[in-house]
């Protein structure tokens, strides 16, 4: 069994690793790099099959739902196939309705935690884990009497920790390569660990009582972690939890009547001006009519502001200033740092600063610390751990044994 990393052996985001065996191929996901604008301004990765069919492809493995990993997906011949877990299928096809990065695939096979596909010489296990992406999997590659474990993107402090815990402890044995993603290699403090999302709790909690008017809460709609936290937090507060239709589409496209959703009390639905437009230019208008027992209107916000959060992002500034309800509002910013960086960010910081409305800073990783790689790399401690989704590949050298570096590119045979 041979590995050849396409992308990401150096950089986050971007993934592409492709998996060869008896003349056959698989590919572990096929993102799209997060410095780029868009999907169609990057280039391919160089794999037969990526562009034209060929025969030899025997299928794509998306991980998780987050753009780094499949953000190229939808350039691929629609006639080749795809693993991923189900919700994963349902969120890209909800999200599409709203932004330019999701859609739909014609040929799919479902990853299901623990059952293991067979594909030509291959054999697949998905693992679910815990990641700030919804349905997202680590996957045990078989071939050749050869093993490969690929963490795609994990972490051991969100809300699904025991599956991390369970891995840790039972490990599949015989494991050759460990593919491990080091996102958080290079960032400094890291090896001190995260704040866990009860933790965020208790922070958002501190917040929603102090705030005499509207928290704005400023987080992804497909951080379904994050969006529990916010809505026990608020429930906790008695203050309801606005989100907005987008938000309110991906959570329903889980399939998990478990989280909270649009038909819970405590929760209504909001249709921001842009989204509104969206549904329109996609004649997907019907969609609102899912939510019309559960709309908030512009014309109400003003009344309930301060007895509610909402779930809010900048394209929805020209929104609540009209409906007048952000007397005694603050904004609860619940992403990566480093977005605050980017010109359109300093734009809308302006836009606070002008109202008087302040900013505090609530979040934790989606990724695992230091700490917590290197006890995953203990578990698997007969591998060879080799480095992806890392901008510090070489800095796996001074925090685990038996570090093999690849380059983007490179042919490794395992054997």
């Amino acid at each position: 069994m041979k590995i050849c990393i396409r992308r990401g052996a150096k950089q986050i985001g971007g993934t592409c690793i492709e998996i060869e065996s008896q003349g056959k191929r698989l590919i572990l996901d096929i993102g799209q790099p997060l410095d780029s604008p868009n999907a169609e301004s990057v280039e391919m990765p160089k794999v037969e099959g990526l562009k034209t069919p060929c025969e030899s492809l025997l299928g794509v493995v998306l991980s998780h739902p987050h753009i780094d990993h499949y953000g190229l997906a939808f350039r691929v011949p629609t006639s080749t196939p795809f693993l991923m877990g189900a919700a994963t299928e349902q969120i890209l096809k909800a999200s599409a309705i709203f932004t330019p990065s999701g859609g739909t695939f014609e040929n799919i096979t479902h990853l299901e935690n623990g059952k293991t596909l067979s594909l030509g010489p291959f054999k697949i296990t998905p693992y679910l884990m815990d990641h700030s992406a919804y349905d997202s999997y680590a996957v045990l590659v078989e071939g050749d009497g050869k093993r490969i474990f690929y963490t795609g993107d994990l972490r051991n402090h969100g809300r699904k920790v025991s599956l991390f815990t369970r891995l840790v402890a039972n490990t599949p044995p015989g494991v050759d390569v460990l593919l491990m993603e080091g996102t958080t290699v290079s960032r400094k403090n890291s090896e001190k660990g995260f704040p866990t999302e009860n933790d965020l709790q208790k922070e958002f909690d501190l917040i929603f009582r102090t705030t005499t008017g509207m928290p704005l809460v400023w987080c992804s709609g497909q951080n379904i972690d994050r969006l529990v936290t916010v809505f026990k937090a608020a429930k906790r507060c008695q203050r309801q939890f606005i989100i907005d239709m987008y938000t309110a589409e991906i959570l329903r496209a889980t399939g998990n009547s478990k989280l909270p959703q649009a038909d819970w009390d405590g929760i209504s639905v909001f249709l921001p001006e842009f989204q509104k437009k969206r549904l329109l230019h996609m004649d997907k208008a019907s969609v609102a009519d899912k939510y019309h027992s559960y709309r908030i209107f512009p014309e109400n916000l003003k009344a309930v502001a301060k007895n509610s959060v909402m779930l809010f992002r900048p394209s929805m500034r020209t929104d609540v200033e009209r409906a007048g309800c952000l007397d005694g509002a603050c904004l609860v910013y619940s992403m990566w740092d480093g977005y605050l960086a980017e010109e359109k960010t300093k734009l809308f910081l302006g836009w606070l600063n002008g109202r008087g409305i302040p900013m505090y800073k609530c979040h934790t990783s989606g990724h695992a610390s230091v700490s917590d790689l290197q006890h995953l790399r203990k578990a698997f401690a007969s591998a060879v751990v080799c480095p992806v989704h890392t901008t510090d590949p070489m800095g796996f050298t001074q925090l685990f044994e038996n570090v093999r570096v690849l380059t983007d590119g490179k042919l490794f045979d395992i054997n």
